[in-house]
C-alpha cells in the first residue's frame, strides 16, 4: 500500500466545523409528535362529538357524556399506533457504525460519525461500513453495494474510485478522502425517501370522510329543528331535558361504532403484521397492502444472503490430499485479509 496520507490539520477541520460542513445527523424525519396529535385529534368527526358534548356538559348531566369515550378510544388508537410506526422509522438507518477512523495530522484516530467533516481521510479495512461519500485516494479494496445497490458481486475499488456511503469494504484496505457529508451522502438520500410521509388514498378512509360530512351538513339543522319541537312546543319541556333528547336523537346519525370498529380492526392487524416485522406508517396502509396482487424482488441482495461455504475439496488425480490440505491450511494461516 503506498504512503499513508496525512489528512487534515486540526485547524483545517476547525474550519470547516465552522462551516458546516460536517457529517451531521440531518436525516428526515417523520412527522412530529405534535403533528400526529393534531390530525388524529383535530377532525371533523371529532368536532361534532365535541360540539354534542358541550351542550350535554351545559345541562350537567355527565353520565349522557359516555359516547364520547368512543371519540377518545379512537383517538387513542390512532395516536399510539403512528407514534410506535414514527419511532421505528426514525430508527432506519443505512449506515449502521457509530465511529470511522481518519487520518488527522498525519495519525490515525477514531472520531464519532457526525464528527466526519469534508475532505477528511478515512480509513477503511474488511467489514467497515463506508459512513460518508468518498473518493480513493490509495489502496484498493472489494467493496460490497448490495444495500444500495441490490447486487452482491464485489467491486473493485482502486485510487480515483468512488465509495458510496453505507456500503461495506469485504477486501482490502484503502483511504478515501470525503467528498460529500450530511443529507449529500447517498446513503442519507435513500434512507429520507423511506422516511417522507406519504399520504395514503384509501377508499374506506374517503367513504367515511364522505358519511361524515354528509352528517355535518344535515346533523345541525336537523338538531335545530328537534330542539325547537320540544322546547317551543308549549308541552312544558325543560331545556335540559330538551337538550339531552336532541343530542341523543342526533349521536345516533352518527356511525360512532363504525368509525371505532374500522380503527380496532386495523390495529388489530397492524399489531400482526408488526409480528412478522412490517412496518406500517398508518393504519389505513393496511387497505393498500390488501388490494396488492402482485410482489416484486429483485435478487442477490435482497433475498439472498451471499454467503459462501465449502461444500468439499476433491484433489486432481494423482494429487496428494495431505498435501492439498496443508497447502490450503498455509494460504488461510497466512492471509491477514481473509475475505469469502
Amino acid at each position: 500500500m503506498a504512503e499513508e496520507p496525512r489528512g487534515l490539520t486540526a485547524a483545517e477541520v476547525a474550519e470547516r466545523v465552522a462551516r458546516g460542513d460536517v457529517n451531521a445527523d440531518v436525516d428526515v424525519k417523520t412527522r412530529s409528535v405534535r403533528q400526529i396529535v393534531r390530525e388524529n385529534v383535530c377532525t371533523l368527526f371529532n368536532a361534532i362529538n365535541v360540539i354534542l358534548a358541550v351542550f350535554v356538559l351545559f345541562t350537567g348531566s355527565y353520565k349522557n357524556m359516555l359516547f364520547m369515550i368512543v371519540i377518545v378510544s379512537n383517538v387513542i388508537i390512532g395516536i399510539v399506533q403512528e407514534i410506535r410506526s414514527k419511532i421505528t422509522t426514525d430508527r432506519l438507518s443505512i449506515v449502521a457504525g457509530s465511529h470511522a477512523t481518519v487520518v488527522r495530522d498525519g495519525a490515525r484516530k477514531e472520531v464519532a460519525l457526525h464528527d466526519i467533516v469534508r475532505d477528511d481521510v478515512v480509513v477503511l479495512g474488511r467489514g467497515d461500513q463506508v459512513p460518508a461519500d468518498a473518493v480513493v485516494v490509495s489502496g484498493e479494496a472489494d467493496v460490497n453495494e448490495s444495500l444500495l445497490t441490490g447486487e452482491s458481486n464485489l467491486i473493485k475499488k482502486a485510487p480515483g474510485a468512488e465509495l458510496m456511503s453505507g456500503s461495506f469494504v469485504n477486501a482490502g484496505t484503502v483511504c478515501a478522502r470525503v467528498v460529500h457529508v450530511g443529507h449529500e451522502n447517498y446513503a442519507a438520500k435513500i434512507s429520507a425517501e423511506a422516511k417522507q410521509h406519504k399520504k395514503v388514498n384509501s377508499e374506506i378512509m374517503n367513504s367515511l370522510n364522505s358519511i361524515i360530512k354528509f352528517v355535518s351538513c344535515v346533523i345541525f339543522p336537523v338538531g335545530a329543528l328537534l330542539f325547537a319541537r320540544m322546547f317551543f312546543s308549549g308541552e312544558g319541556v325543560a331545556l335540559d331535558q330538551a337538550i339531552l333528547s336532541t343530542v341523543a336523537a342526533l349521536v345516533g346519525m352518527i356511525p360512532e361504532g363504525l368509525i371505532l370498529l374500522t380503527s380496532t380492526v386495523l390495529a388489530v392487524a397492524v399489531v400482526r403484521l408488526a409480528k412478522s416485522k412490517v412496518l406500517v406508517q398508518q393504519l389505513y396502509c393496511i387497505e393498500t397492502l390488501a388490494r396488492v396482487d402482485t410482489l416484486c424482488l429483485d435478487k442477490t441482495g435482497t433475498i439472498t444472503t451471499g454467503a459462501m461455504e465449502v461444500a468439499a475439496v476433491v484433489p486432481v488425480e494423482g494429487a496428494d490430499a495431505g498435501e492439498l490440505d496443508r497447502a490450503l491450511a498455509s494460504l488461510a494461516a497466512a492471509d491477514d485479509d481473509p475475505n469469502e
